[in-house]
């Protein structure tokens, strides 16, 4: 068990309620919040607990990490004198731990001499963070082009089930892999149990398992579990940046289930629900979380998060307390995934406080602004186009609505993690191709081309030779049927 025990004083479960358990300690005094208890289930088991409330002079309230099946009163508690501790470092690369540090993917036992690390922290020092306007390029146009991501920032994708938020989060643990060649950690939240075994095999298989650590809380375990793993994937990622110097990106998937965890604990510790239902500690909650992410020394953690929209409700309390920490938003369009332009990232929802001609220059500024205004006045002519045809609007609108067509065609593309189901190579694009691209649709260049020319392709040459492969097409066509 990665949590160390102290002999300070045993203690007894005196009830359990589901996830719940008191504990009363006699002789000794209570633990503080959030220390770490370990109880002996039978001879051979024991579980994870962590102390959430002082209910008495003797009596705590502590929060089960693990199943509380089989669990009695009378158990024997033994206190680990702190917060939980997990295993950190080189150690952990390649493996797949639970909340406790514990490896889950029928690996060999760390070394005794695997250093760890409690899951609790205070964020550094304002004065110790250092800024950072160092671009991460994912080599997706649509996120680089319009809601660039910066190293040491965060970033939430925001989307409803089905979108495709998960697919862009392998993606982009491939593109760290790839041109960074840094660490990844991937928290797995609330995960099933196929997705989680699916994500395992699949870097496996592509190669990137060896520089990322998996931590999960599956769905099937108890919320304590769900609402400690994001914890425990810092207290890793932390590792790597304080004492390894390393740049990290920090993967969470799915933050929503953060949130609904702790709503499950907040019911079972009996507190009053606030709104919609959401515990009243939400903003403190997802404060100490996002808080932690932040760069030290000239070591950045990079944190990309999926984060579910319930019924695609963007006024959602948990949805609006993640986004006012995130620096870029990226929103998942349901629309656009039901017309097939993945990604399905909304232009004119997402947004990122790095678009800004001080960091990214004034020709990708440039670029962005058109590109964005193009699409958006395509948009508020869309009732107009159903109702009465393109026909009927003017020469300028007609233009602007043509382009802004192929710009949303161009700003797809196939994605690597995706080539075993699609059978197309995933491309990843470079700035400058994606910028010059750009320039040339909204320059009129492509106005004469077939729209599905620029669908799924990488850069505009691609592009370009898809179009003349379909003209060639059509001519032989054309003098076949003469």
């Amino acid at each position: 068990m990665p949590t160390r025990v102290q002999d300070l004083g045993a203690g007894r479960v005196s009830a359990v309620r589901g996830a719940t358990v008191d504990v009363r300690f006699d002789a000794s005094p209570l633990p503080s919040i959030f220390d770490s208890l370990v109880i002996d289930v039978d001879e051979t088991a024991t579980l994870v607990a962590e102390v959430q409330a002082h209910v008495g002079l003797t009596t705590v309230r502590a929060l089960a990490l693990q199943s509380t099946e089989g669990l009695r009163r009378g158990a024997t508690v033994r206190r680990a004198g702190g917060p939980i501790r997990v295993p950190v470092g080189e150690a952990l690369l390649g493996r797949l731990i639970d909340v406790t540090g514990a490896p889950r993917d029928h690996g060999a036992p760390f070394p005794d001499s695997t250093p760890d690390r409690p899951i609790h922290r205070d964020p550094p020092a304002l004065a110790s963070q250092s800024g950072s306007n160092d671009l991460f390029w994912t080599g997706i146009k649509v996120i680089d082009l319009l809601m660039p991501l910066a190293q040491g920032g965060k970033a939430a994708m925001f989307g409803g089930a089905g979108v495709g938020k998960t697919v862009i989060v392998m993606e982009l643990i491939h593109a760290m892999v790839e041109q960074y060649q840094g660490i990844s950690v991937f928290a797995g939240i609330g995960e099933r149990s196929r997705e989680g075994h699916e994500m395992l095999l699949d870097m496996s298989a592509s190669g990137v398992l060896a520089r990322t650590v998996l931590v999960y809380g599956q769905m099937n375990e108890p919320p304590g579990a769900r609402w400690r793993a994001p914890l425990t994937a810092l207290a890793v990622a932390e590792y790597f940046r304080d004492e390894r110097h390393q740049n990290v990106l920090l993967l969470m998937d799915n933050v929503f289930r953060f949130v609904q965890a702790g709503a499950e604990v907040s019911g079972l510790l009996g507190r009053l629900p606030s709104r919609v239902g959401y515990q009243p500690t939400l903003a403190t909650e997802v404060a100490s979380l996002q808080e932690r992410i932040v760069s030290v020394g000239g070591a950045a953690v990079t944190a990309i998060e999926a984060v579910y929209v319930p019924a695609d409700d963007f006024t959602d309390p948990a949805v609006t307390t993640i986004a006012g920490h995130m620096d870029s938003v990226i929103v998942l369009s349901r629309a656009m995934a039901a017309e097939g332009m993945y990604p399905a990232v909304d232009p004119i929802g997402s947004s990122s406080v790095l678009l800004d001609v001080a960091i990214v220059g004034e020709r990708h500024a440039r670029v962005a602004i058109a590109v964005r205004r193009a699409i958006e006045h395509y948009r508020e002519l869309q009732d107009v186009i159903s109702l009465l045809g393109v026909e009927e609007l003017g020469a300028e609108d007609r233009r602007i609505v043509m382009r802004a067509r192929r710009l949303q065609r161009f700003l797809t593309q196939p994605f690597a993690v995706t080539e075993a189901f699609t059978g197309v190579l995933g491309r990843s694009v470079a700035i400058d191709d994606t910028l010059a691209g750009c320039e040339a649709i909204l320059a009129g260049e492509c106005d004469a081309w077939q729209e599905n020319s620029l669908f799924m392709v990488g850069t505009l040459a691609e592009a370009r030779e898809k179009e003349r492969a379909s003209a060639a097409a059509s001519a032989v066509q054309a003098e076949r049927s003469a």
